[in-house]
C-alpha cells in the first residue's frame, strides 16, 4: 500500500528591541518595568539576574541597585536571586556556569512566563543565553550588555553558546532575547583595550557593507581612541543596526546557508583566540583577523594597495594592534587549520567573506593556503613585526 508523506509548513513571527538609556536601575528610570509588563500582567513577574563578574568588580553597587529597584517596583517585579559567574571567554568554556544557572532556574521555579536578566559582557551573554535557551525549552530573556563589542554586536544577534572540544561555540542554540538594553553607563567602567576591542566589530560591518559608515570611523578615529562618548554611541548604534537588520532582511537569520557576512575576518579571529589560550580579547583578535583577510584580497588584487593601506593605518590610529602572534612556519599552519575548523563549525561549502572594495562583500569559496601564508607574512612586516 503506498502512504503519501504528510507535509505541512508554517512560519514564526519573531519581535525584538534595542534600546538605549544611561542609568538602567536608577529608580526613576521605568525602562526595564515597562518592558517586563504589559496590560495583560496579572502579576509580579520573576526575574533571575546572571551577572558579570568582572562588571561586578568595577561597579560592586550593581546588586544592591538592582534589589533596591525590584523593591521600587515590588507590584511588578520580583528580584529572585543574582547569579555571579565569570565573564571573558572563561565563562563560555566551562560547562559548570551553564549547571549554575540552570540550578538557579529550577531553584527559583522560573518558567517561560519570567525572565532570566543577563547583565555583563559578550561571553556571559552567549552563555546565560544558552542556559535560558534550553531550560524549559527556552524561557524569556533580557540582555544587558556592558561592553562596546556586546552592546553593538554580542547582544544583538539571535545565538547563544558555549565551547567544547577546543571550538569556539561548539554548542549553542538560535534564540531570539525579548530585548536588549544598551546601558551606557556601563562603558564607563570599561579598560582601555575593552573600549577599544568592540569597534572591529563595528569596522567589520562597515567594510562589507556601508562606505559612509567607515569613512565615518575613519572621521572619528581620534575621538573613538580618545573614549569621546558622542562618538562611540554613534558607532555603537549604527553597527547594532546594521546587524539587526542584516538578521532581519539578509534571508538566513539562523544560518543554514553558506554565507556568513558578518563572519568577516572570523576565521582567523577564532583561531588566534584559541593560540593565545584566549589572553587575546574577542574584538581583538577580530581586528587582527579582518587585517588578515584585507591583506589577503590585496595579494589577490581584490583591493589595491591604497586601500589596504589606508584601512590598516585607521586601525592602527583607533589603537589596534595588528601583529599576528605567530613566529613560525608551524605557527602559521596550525593559524591555516582554522580555516577547515571554521567551515567545519559553519557546515556546506567553505565560505568565506573579503571584500572587492569598501562597502561591498564578496564570497570566496576557496583559499590558496601558499598566498595565505604569504599574507601572514606581509601583514606581519606591514605592522612591523618580521616573522622568522
Amino acid at each position: 500500500m503506498l502512504i503519501k508523506p504528510i507535509e505541512q509548513s508554517f512560519q514564526v513571527n519573531y519581535a525584538y528591541s534595542l534600546h538605549f538609556t544611561k542609568g538602567i536601575f536608577d529608580l526613576k528610570n521605568s525602562l526595564l518595568k515597562d518592558i517586563i509588563c504589559n496590560k495583560e500582567t496579572k502579576r509580579a513577574v520573576k526575574l533571575l539576574f546572571v551577572i558579570d563578574q568582572g562588571l561586578l568588580d568595577a561597579w560592586p553597587q550593581l546588586i544592591k541597585e538592582i534589589e533596591t529597584y525590584g523593591h521600587a517596583y515590588g507590584e511588578d517585579l520580583t528580584i529572585t536571586e543574582c547569579i555571579i559567574c565569570p565573564g571573558g571567554e572563561a565563562a563560555k568554556n566551562a560547562s559548570k556556569n551553564v549547571d549554575k544557572i540552570l540550578e538557579g532556574i529550577n531553584r527559583n521555579a522560573i518558567c517561560r512566563h519570567s525572565f532570566v536578566i543577563t547583565v555583563g559582557g559578550g561571553a556571559l551573554i552567549d552563555m546565560a543565553g544558552y542556559a535560558a535557551a534550553i531550560a524549559h525549552r527556552g524561557v524569556r530573556l533580557i540582555r544587558i550588555p556592558t561592553t562596546v563589542l556586546s552592546q553593538n554586536d554580542a547582544a544583538v544577534g539571535v545565538k547563544n553558546g558555549i565551547n567544547a572540544f577546543k571550538k569556539k561555540n561548539f554548542i549553542g542554540t538560535f534564540a531570539v532575547p525579548h530585548a536588549i538594553i544598551n546601558d551606557l553607563a556601563f562603558l564607563e567602567t570599561l579598560e582601555q583595550r575593552d573600549w577599544i576591542a568592540g569597534i572591529s566589530e563595528a569596522i567589520k560591518v562597515a567594510l562589507i557593507k556601508d562606505a559612509n559608515f567607515y569613512n565615518e570611523i575613519k572621521s572619528n578615529a581620534e575621538k573613538l581612541k580618545n573614549r569621546d562618548e558622542e562618538a562611540m554611541l554613534y558607532t555603537i548604534y549604527r553597527c547594532a543596526e546594521m546587524h539587526m537588520e542584516h538578521i532581519a532582511k539578509g534571508g538566513d537569520p539562523f544560518e543554514s546557508g553558506s554565507s556568513r557576512p558578518l563572519d568577516f575576518g572570523h576565521w582567523a579571529a577564532h583561531k588566534l583566540e584559541d593560540i593565545s589560550n584566549y589572553s587575546l580579547r574577542h574584538g581583538e583578535a577580530v581586528a587582527k583577523g579582518i587585517a588578515l583577510d584585507l591583506t589577503y584580497a590585496y595579494l589577490l588584487s581584490y583591493i589595491t594597495r591604497e586601500v589596504w593601506t589606508e584601512i590598516i593605518s585607521v586601525m592602527q590610529q583607533i589603537g589596534f594592534d595588528l601583529s599576528l602572534p605567530i613566529s613560525s612556519k608551524k605557527e602559521i599552519q596550525n593559524l591555516l587549520e582554522g580555516i577547515e575548523e571554521f567551515r567545519e563549525h559553519l557546515g556546506g561549502e567553505l565560505t568565506i567573506t573579503l571584500i572587492d572594495r569598501i562597502g561591498n562583500k564578496v564570497d570566496v569559496h576557496e583559499i590558496d593556503l601558499t598566498l595565505m601564508e604569504k599574507a601572514v607574512n606581509t601583514l606581519n612586516e606591514k605592522v612591523k613585526i618580521k616573522v622568522v
